[in-house]
């Protein structure tokens, strides 16, 4: 009987916990961009020009994220394995200045590309309310996939790959 109990309270609080989960992330994804991913053509952190719309021969990885995000910093080798073998751009929402966040890219070693949104303006303009949040976007510029919170590797390559098919 108390087996039967305990039973009982685990797979209770387990499914709340799913619940929780999936009402976070419902209302985080609630207004997010779909369809034609919105362009990106932004000066990156290094200098060289993007555009989401040039050039594209395969899916981009458009990852949204923070310095000061806990999710992010646990996400943030996952998308430095993933920019070795897929393009990917990646956009720091309010990390403070070009200088604060090259200094955060050489402290924790990280190669990939970044569009410093100090003021807002990609976040706004895909709707994102929190971060990490992930888009794929295939070679016709449409979103393909988007993943809100914390995506790991394996999953993003898979939908990078599946996206490119």
């Amino acid at each position: 009987m108390i087996i039967n109990n305990r039973v009982y309270r685990w797979i209770f609080e387990l499914t709340l916990i799913f619940i929780v989960i999936f009402l976070v992330r419902s209302w985080m994804q609630r207004d997010i961009v779909s369809g034609v991913a919105p362009n990106i053509s932004y000066e990156m952190l290094d200098g060289q020009h993007f555009d989401l719309y040039k050039n594209k021969s395969r899916p981009v990885l458009v990852h949204f994220w923070a310095t000061w995000c806990p999710v992010c910093k646990f996400e943030q080798s996952n998308i430095e394995n993933i920019s070795k073998d897929f393009p990917v751009i990646t956009v720091a929402m309010q990390s403070g200045t070009n200088e604060q966040l090259k200094q955060f890219m050489k402290d924790e070693n990280l190669s990939f590309k970044v569009i410093n949104d100090e003021k807002n303006i990609l976040s706004r303009r895909y709707k994102i309310k929190g971060v990490p949040v992930s888009f794929i976007v295939n070679k016709k510029n449409e979103i393909k996939f988007t993943e809100v919170g914390y995506s790991s590797e394996l999953g993003l390559r898979i939908r990078l790959w599946w996206a490119g098919l």
